[in-house]
C-alpha cells in the first residue's frame, strides 16, 4: 500500500525493512488522549474530553489492530456513543483500490457517512493537510474538531475503558489495578511475538528473518498454551485487557495467517489449550458480531500482492468460524 506525502496520496510503498530483512512496524502518528474531565482538557493542549456522539472510529473487520477497538466498543456497551464506519478490506488488487482504505461498495460497508469521503487517506489530509506516512486503521475521529484524535489501538482501547465509563451500558474490569504490571508485561510479550510476530514472519525478506520470525511464534504460543493449562483466561475466570488484545490474532491465525503469511509449524487447532480458550472468548457476549471473516479471507490474500500476487486463495483454508475453532 502506498503512503501520503504532505497531504497526497502516493504510490510509494512504504519502507519497513531493515537490510537484514525485517520488518519494522512504524509508530503511529496521532497519539492524543480523551479524557473525562472537562478541566484538563482545556488545560492540555493534545486532550480531548469524553462526549457521547462526538466521536468516531474509523476500522476495518479485516484488521486485528482495528478489531480490538471493534470488541471494547462492543463489550463495554459504547455503540450509542461512538459511531462506527467501515472500510472496504480490499485494496492494491484489480478492479479494487488503488488508493489504501476505501469506503467503496462491500458487505457491511455503507460508505463514509461522516465525511463523505471516497478514502481514508482523505481523512488523514481532513486532520493534517501535510501529513506525511502510512495511513492505517484504527483512527479515532473528533468531529467537533474535526480531527483524529489517535491512530494507535492499544490507546483508544484504554480511552475507551478509562474514559467513557459514564457512557458505558453494560461496563466490566479490563485492567484492574493490581494487575497492571502484570498485564502490561505479558502484552508486550504477546505483541512482539505474536500480535506483531506474525507481520515479523510474513513480510520477512529473508530466510532468516523469516526462520528467526516463526519460531518466536511458535514458542510463544506453547508458552500460552501452558499458562492455560489450568486457567479460563491468562489472568484467571475473567478475560481481560491483555486476552483481547491476543485474541484478534489467534482468531485469524489458521485462516490467513498459517497460509498467507507461512506461520505453519503448527495450528490453532493442534494447542489443546489455546482452542478451548478460542472457543470461549468466541462464545463471549457480542463477540461474533465483531468477526466477519469474508472481510478477513478477502482483505489478506487479495491486498498482499508482494506475497500472493495473483490473489489465489487457498482451497484448504478455513472458511468458516466453526472450523476455525472447532465448534
Amino acid at each position: 500500500m502506498g503512503i501520503l506525502i504532505k497531504g497526497v496520496w502516493s504510490n510509494i510503498p512504504t519502507n519497513e525493512k531493515t537490510k537484514s530483512g525485517q520488518f519494522v512496524r512504524k509508530e503511529s502518528f496521532f497519539r492524543n488522549w480523551i479524557t473525562n474531565d472537562s478541566s484538563k482538557a482545556i488545560k492540555e493542549k493534545n486532550s480531548f474530553v469524553a462526549e457521547k456522539k462526538r466521536y468516531v472510529l474509523y476500522v476495518s473487520y479485516a484488521c486485528p489492530w482495528a478489531h480490538r477497538a471493534i470488541i471494547y466498543r462492543a463489550i463495554l456497551g459504547l455503540e450509542q456513543t461512538i459511531e462506527m464506519c467501515v472500510v472496504n478490506p480490499v485494496y492494491n488488487a484489480e478492479g479494487w483500490s488503488q488508493q489504501g482504505w476505501s469506503f467503496a461498495k462491500y458487505p457491511d460497508v455503507e460508505g463514509d457517512y461522516i465525511n463523505n469521503k471516497k478514502y481514508l487517506h482523505e481523512i488523514y489530509s481532513l486532520a493534517d493537510p501535510n501529513y506525511s506516512g502510512k495511513v492505517t486503521v484504527p483512527v479515532l475521529w473528533d468531529k467537533k474538531n474535526e480531527t483524529i484524535v489517535s491512530n494507535e489501538s492499544s490507546d483508544i482501547i484504554k480511552m475507551f475503558y478509562q474514559s467513557f465509563k459514564q457512557f458505558s451500558s453494560h461496563w466490566l474490569e479490563l485492567y484492574p489495578n493490581n494487575l497492571h504490571k502484570k498485564i502490561d508485561e505479558l502484552n508486550e510479550y504477546i505483541y512482539f511475538n505474536i500480535n506483531n510476530g506474525v507481520y515479523r514472519t510474513g513480510f520477512a525478506a529473508s530466510q532468516k528473518a523469516y526462520e528467526e520470525g516463526v519460531k518466536k511464534i511458535f514458542s510463544a504460543l506453547e508458552k500460552i498454551d501452558s499458562l492455560l493449562k489450568n486457567k479460563k483466561y491468562l489472568f484467571g475466570d475473567k478475560p481481560l485487557e491483555t486476552d483481547w488484545r491476543l485474541f484478534t490474532t489467534l482468531i485469524r491465525f489458521d485462516a490467513v495467517y498459517y497460509y498467507h503469511f507461512k506461520c505453519n509449524i503448527k495450528k490453532l487447532i493442534d494447542f489443546k489449550n489455546i482452542i478451548k480458550y478460542l472457543q470461549k472468548l468466541y462464545k463471549y457476549p457480542k463477540i461474533n458480531e465483531t468477526i466477519k471473516l469474508n472481510h478477513i479471507i478477502d482483505h489478506y490474500y487479495l491486498s498482499h500482492l508482494k506475497i500472493n500476487p495473483n490473489g489465489i486463495i487457498p482451497h484448504g483454508s478455513p472458511k468458516t468460524i466453526n472450523q476455525i475453532i472447532n465448534i
